[in-house]
C-alpha cells in the first residue's frame, strides 16, 4: 500500500480555492451527522513529524467544537496497563452525532509497541484480531470509521525532524529516539505496510494521504473525510449500511468463531437439588473461607476476575452475590447491577457500558445482569431489532475472548428456578412490606412471556458457552443449594487458573 503512494504537489492557490469551497459543505455535513445520530471516529496515524496535530488542527477549524473531541494517543500510563489494551479506546466512543478524532490509535499503539518489544510477535498477531474484531463491531452498530494514515518519505522526515529540534519552541516534540527511528526507516516501513494491510477491511478501510506537502495532504484529507460524511448521510436516510469506498482491496472482516461447549435446555435441568441447614452453614464457611484465600492469589498475580449473574426474575441472584461478596476482601471487588440503559449509554455501542465498569487487574467486577439482555429483553420487548441482537452471539464471545486474552478468569452463572417457585416468590414478595419494592408490574409481564423467554435463554446458553467462558446453570429453587453451587464453582475456576501459573 504505502509503496504505491505517489508524493503530489498542487499550487497553493488551487488548493485554496477548493478547500474554501469545502468550509461550509463540511460545516452542513458535521450538522447533518448530529441529525443523523451518526458516531464518527476519524483516525489519523502516520509517520512522525508527518503533521498529524497540524492537520486535525486544520479539519477541525470548520467544525463546531461541542460536537467533537480530540484525543492524543500516547504511550500508555499505568491505570490504563491495569486494564485490556482496549479498555482506553472503548471508554472513549463518540455518542451519536459526535466525533471523535483521535492523534494516533489502536493502529500506532499496536505498531509502536510490537517495534520497540513491548509485545510478542503472538501479541501482535492477536491485537490486529481485536483491532478488526472491534471496526467491526461499531461499523455493524453504526458508526462511522475514517481512518488516514500520512506518509512521508525517509528525506522528508529527517527535514521537519532537523527543523523540530533547531527551534527553542519545538525541541520538546523530539528526542533521539526519532532520529533512530528515521534511520530505521525501512525496516519501520515493513511493519507499517504489514499493519496496514492486516488492518484494511470492508467496515474500516484506510486512506494513505500522501503527505510530503501539506497543503496537498489537507486538501486529500478534506475530501476523504467530505465524501464518506456524504456517503453515510445518504445510506442512513436510505436506511443501509455504509461502506466507505476502499482505495486499496481490503481483507475481509469476518466475525471470529469459537469452539463450543455442548449444552442442556433449561428443561432437562433436574431442579430437585436442596441442602440441610447444617451442609449449607459448614459449606459456607469452608468456600467463603477459600475463596478470600484465592482472591489474595490473584491479587498478587494480577489476575482479574469478572462474575456475571443472569437468571429468572426472583432467581435469587442478589443473595448469591451477597454471599460472594462477604467473602471477599472489600478493597478488591466491585458489584455492578446493571438496569436499563440511561441515554448516553444508548446512545452509544451497547458493550461501551460493560468496558467501562471493568475493574483494574487483580479485582472482582461483579456484574448484577449483563450484556446478555442485548439477546434476551431487547429482541423479546422490541428494543433492539432481532437482526441486530442475532450479531451480538459472536460479539459477546469476542468480548469475553478479549477479556480472557487480558488475563482474566470469566465465570458466567444463570440462576435457573421453575415458573412454581418465581410464582411462590412473586407472591410471597406482595405479601411481605419490607420486600414490596422488588416486586413490580413488569415482573409480572415478562413471567407471562416465560416460554419466549426460557427458549431465547437455551439459545443463549447453546451459542455462547465457550471453552473460555462457559455458563454454569445453577439449579436455584433451594436458595442455599444455588448460593454454595456458585461459590465453589469460583473456587473451582480459581483454583484452576491459578494451578496454570505455576
Amino acid at each position: 500500500m504505502l509503496d504505491l503512494i505517489e508524493q503530489t504537489n498542487i499550487t497553493k492557490a488551487e488548493a485554496e480555492e477548493e478547500l474554501t469551497g469545502m468550509q461550509n459543505e463540511i460545516i452542513d455535513l458535521a450538522n447533518g451527522i448530529k441529525s443523523a445520530k451518526i458516531p464518527v471516529i476519524i483516525t489519523i496515524d502516520g509517520w512522525g513529524a508527518a503533521g498529524k496535530g497540524s492537520q486535525i488542527a486544520k479539519l477541525i477549524k470548520y467544525m463546531d467544537p461541542r460536537f467533537y473531541n480530540v484525543e492524543p494517543i500516547r504511550i500508555p500510563n499505568a491505570p490504563e496497563k491495569r486494564k485490556p489494551w482496549m479498555h482506553r479506546y472503548w471508554t472513549k466512543l463518540p455518542k451519536q452525532g459526535e466525533f471523535l478524532i483521535l492523534d494516533g490509535s489502536w493502529f500506532s499503539d499496536t505498531v509502536k509497541s510490537y517495534m520497540h518489544g513491548s509485545i510478542t510477535k503472538d501479541q501482535y498477531k492477536a491485537r490486529i484480531d481485536d483491532i478488526n474484531v472491534m471496526e467491526r463491531q461499531l461499523h455493524d452498530d453504526g458508526y462511522l470509521i475514517i481512518k488516514l494514515f500520512l506518509h512521508i518519505t525517509q528525506e522528508e522526515q529527517k527535514k521537519r525532524l532537523k527543523k523540530l529540534a533547531a527551534d527553542e519552541y519545538t525541541s520538546w516534540r523530539v528526542d533521539e529516539q526519532d532520529f533512530i527511528n528515521n534511520k530505521n526507516y525501512d525496516k519501520i516501513f515493513k511493519r507499517y505496510e504489514k499493519t496496514l494491510e492486516l488492518t484494511n477491511t470492508d467496515a474500516a478501510p484506510w486512506h494513505i494521504i500522501a503527505a510530503n506537502d501539506r497543503i496537498s495532504a489537507q486538501l486529500e484529507i478534506m475530501r476523504t473525510v467530505t465524501e464518506a460524511l456524504k456517503g453515510a448521510c445518504d445510506a442512513k436516510e436510505k436506511g443501509v449500511p455504509y461502506f466507505i469506498p476502499a482505495e486499496y482491496p481490503p481483507i475481509k472482516s469476518v466475525p471470529t468463531k469459537y469452539p463450543l461447549i455442548k449444552t442442556k435446555k433449561l428443561a432437562s435441568v433436574d431442579m430437585d437439588k436442596s441442602l440441610t441447614d447444617e451442609e449449607y452453614r459448614r459449606k459456607l464457611k469452608k468456600y467463603q473461607n477459600r475463596l478470600f484465600e484465592l482472591q489474595n492469589m490473584c491479587y498478587q498475580r494480577k489476575i482479574p476476575v469478572i462474575v456475571a449473574y443472569e437468571g429468572w426474575d426472583a432467581g435469587g441472584k442478589g443473595g448469591n452475590i451477597k454471599r460472594v461478596a462477604s467473602a471477599l476482601d472489600p478493597r478488591g471487588y466491585e458489584v455492578k447491577p446493571i438496569a436499563a440503559p440511561e441515554p448516553s449509554e444508548l446512545a452509544r455501542h451497547y458493550l461501551w457500558r460493560f468496558w467501562t465498569r471493568l475493574e483494574n487487574d487483580g479485582h472482582f467486577t461483579i456484574f448484577d445482569r449483563t450484556w446478555y439482555g442485548r439477546v434476551m429483553v431487547e429482541p423479546i420487548e422490541g428494543f433492539t431489532p432481532k437482526k441486530r441482537a442475532d450479531m451480538a452471539y459472536d460479539e459477546m464471545n469476542e468480548f469475553e475472548y478479549q477479556l480472557t486474552e487480558w488475563g482474566a478468569v470469566v465465570i458466567k452463572f444463570w440462576i435457573n428456578i421453575d415458573k412454581d417457585e418465581q410464582y411462590r416468590r412473586f407472591k410471597e414478595r406482595e405479601n411481605t412490606p419490607s420486600k414490596q419494592w422488588k416486586i413490580t408490574d413488569e415482573d409480572w409481564r415478562n413471567r407471562e412471556k416465560w416460554d419466549q423467554y426460557e427458549k431465547a435463554v437455551d439459545r443463549m446458553i447453546k451459542l455462547t458457552s465457550t471453552e473460555f467462558a462457559p455458563w454454569t446453570v445453577i439449579e436455584g429453587n433451594d436458595k442455599k443449594y444455588a448460593r454454595i453451587k456458585a461459590l465453589k464453582t469460583i473456587c473451582d475456576r480459581l483454583e484452576k487458573r491459578l494451578g496454570e501459573e505455576l
